[in-house]
């Protein structure tokens, strides 16, 4: 009796294996012949100018980690946007804190936590990836490796976020806008808010080059009026920053506590490793906070994106508003709307 089940269990497990080897081989013998690429997507509205910058490099075969580089750039020296580089808005005792992260084909990644006077940390990061045997610096530790590789330092507080802030500390109440990124865009058409209500953002960066290797950037102030020495999720590899070069890349964006509690990047990227969409597998994170924490997600906003290896995206957050750009040969600078579930 012992030897018959043993012979219809073995008979089993060699058919189920051949058709596993043959699944297998059809992947590797016939891998999908076309791609989107190069391509490059980013959060945000301003993710459109972002876009254009990277897309001057990836439309001339150039590789991905610099485009989203010199991509990111563009919101980090812009003065006008209150949460990225130049011009963020600062911590309770007004000083303006930076962090950054950037990620190459290879899994090569490097960034930099709570940064002062740097105008670009994301070139920070990428110094510090391709210099030293270390992924992060904080502090007054980036800022002396900045110093010492030929940064310029800058006052990065400006007149207008220095209002802001002088206006928020009359109270000194820490109560962020509750869902901010809704009502700073309405649908896909930015409608800023006042300095003194404008929370955070973050710019997250995936390109996909005419090679076919991705690489990720991630930059941002923070949010606004935050603990002196708080960081978020967007200097974290894994949690606002991931790519895999065999799978895809995602990034997020919103309040970083519950995206770093999830790991959420490196999550979504190791769903699409199982065969889960873009899209499907921001989706899923989200849903991973709002199960672990449904009464605090009703209350604030995280959004994934996510490019893979095909050049196929998606998004997916909390609430709705939140919204990301694609610039590719057929789509040029394309602000499209992300999908929620509240």
């Amino acid at each position: 009796m012992y030897r018959r089940k043993f012979l219809k269990l073995t008979g089993m497990s060699v058919s189920l294996s051949a058709i596993g080897t043959k699944v297998i081989a059809k992947t590797i013998i016939n891998p999908p012949k076309q791609q989107n690429k190069p391509i490059v997507i980013s959060t945000w509205d301003f993710g459109i100018a972002a876009n254009q910058a990277a897309w001057n490099i990836l439309s001339t075969g150039g590789r991905a980690l610099d485009a989203v580089e010199q991509g990111v750039w563009v919101p980090e020296a812009d003065p006008k946007n209150q949460s990225v580089g130049y011009g963020g808005l600062p911590d309770r005792d007004g000083f303006v804190t930076l962090d950054a992260c950037i990620m190459d084909e290879f899994g090569n990644c490097g960034s930099v936590a709570a940064l002062e006077h740097i105008k670009h940390p994301i070139s920070v990061a990428r110094k510090v990836m391709e210099k030293t045997p270390h992924v992060m610096l904080a502090g007054d530790g980036a800022l002396q490796f900045a110093l010492q590789n030929g940064f310029k330092k800058e006052n990065l507080l400006t007149k207008e976020s220095a209002k802001a802030w002088e206006e928020w500390y009359k109270t000194a109440k820490y109560q962020p806008v509750v869902n901010i990124e809704n009502k700073l865009f309405d649908k896909v058409t930015p409608q800023k808010l006042p300095g003194n209500q404008y929370n955070h953002d973050t710019i997250g960066m995936l390109a996909l080059d005419s090679k076919g290797n991705l690489s990720g950037a991630c930059t941002t102030s923070g949010m606004a009026y935050k603990l002196h020495g708080r960081v978020g999720d967007s200097p974290i590899i894994g949690a606002g920053l991931y790519v895999d070069n065999e799978i895809g890349g995602a990034t997020s964006t919103g309040v970083g506590e519950e995206v770093i509690r999830n790991v959420g990047s490196f999550l979504v990227v190791e769903l699409m490793r199982q065969g889960y969409s873009p899209e499907d597998a921001c989706k899923e994170a989200v849903m991973r906070i709002i199960k672990k924490k449904p009464d605090i997600a009703k209350n604030i906003q995280v959004g994934f994106l996510a490019l893979n290896k095909m050049g196929q995206y998606g998004a997916y957050a909390i609430q709705k508003g939140f919204s990301y750009a694609v610039c590719n040969a057929q789509k040029n600078d394309l602000l499209i709307s992300g999908k929620s579930y509240y």
